[in-house]
């Protein structure tokens, strides 16, 4: 079960996933360029075979994660968010983003997503702060983020990537948007699609997790090893995201 989800930006609309996405998702998980752009490599599924995936995706959302597709404001899809690794213990999450369609780079379209996906987290939920890892040569990324309100923390070292760490608390996106109210429904511990679906559903998305880390792990181990690309099979929630590097 999903929720649906409409939040409109000024030049953008962020919605719910959908089957209907699978093909231009496919198009950028497939592409060099992008990829490289986002830390990884590209898959190597057929179509047919990420198909599938794309469909537990959408049926079967991560109860620690909210996916959302990226919208032109007259409907064109161009990229997606998700902000993902929602830990109530430590009230905070990642946020990533791509913007997969070329012709929508450089234009601002990537800046108006994450204030739309930081207004959804800090009124709709009780996160306190929201981080994010960018390459540290990704200077057009770093600078659209702070025009969101990220702040850079550090440089980190990871898969061995050197990035950026930035964030954002809840006290200081409320001091920037005085007049925001917070939701009337509260995303407690985990994301609004699984805490509506039925304890059933909410199990089987948490099994589901919990048995393919394991095996998602050691696949990807074994590409990274070889020196291949990675298959859809193997990538992470968080590598699934194709986040915060292709922007703007």
């Amino acid at each position: 079960m999903t929720t649906d989800l409409r939040l409109v930006g000024e030049l953008t609309v962020l919605r719910s996933k959908s089957m209907d996405d699978a093909e231009a998702d496919y198009s950028w998980r497939i592409d060099p360029e992008l990829a490289s752009l986002d830390a990884t490599r590209p898959v190597t599924l057929s179509f047919t075979e990420y198909l599938r995936y794309h469909r537990d995706d959408v049926n079967y959302p991560s109860p620690w994660s909210v996916r959302m597709a990226i919208d032109t404001l007259d409907g064109r899809h161009i990229g997606n968010c998700m902000y993902y690794d929602i830990n109530n213990e430590k009230s905070q999450c990642e946020l990533g983003i791509m913007i997969g369609d070329r012709d929508y780079w450089s234009k601002g379209y990537g800046t108006d997503v994450v204030k739309s996906a930081l207004t959804r987290i800090f009124t709709a939920t009780e996160l306190e702060r929201v981080y994010l890892h960018t390459l540290t040569n990704n200077f057009r990324a770093q600078k659209s983020f702070a025009k969101a309100g990220f702040v850079a923390v550090r440089e980190v070292k990871r898969d061995g990537y050197e990035f950026v760490l930035m964030e954002i608390w809840r006290k200081e996106w409320e001091a920037a948007h005085p007049g925001a109210q917070p939701g009337a429904q509260k995303e407690a511990e985990i994301s609004e699609s699984a805490e509506k679906s039925p304890a059933p559903a909410r199990a089987q998305a948490t099994s589901r997790a919990q048995a393919t880390s394991q095996a998602q792990a050691t696949s990807r181990a074994q590409a990274t090893s070889q020196g291949k690309p990675i298959p859809c099979s193997a990538l992470s929630t968080n590598q699934q995201s194709n986040e915060s590097e292709i922007l703007l």
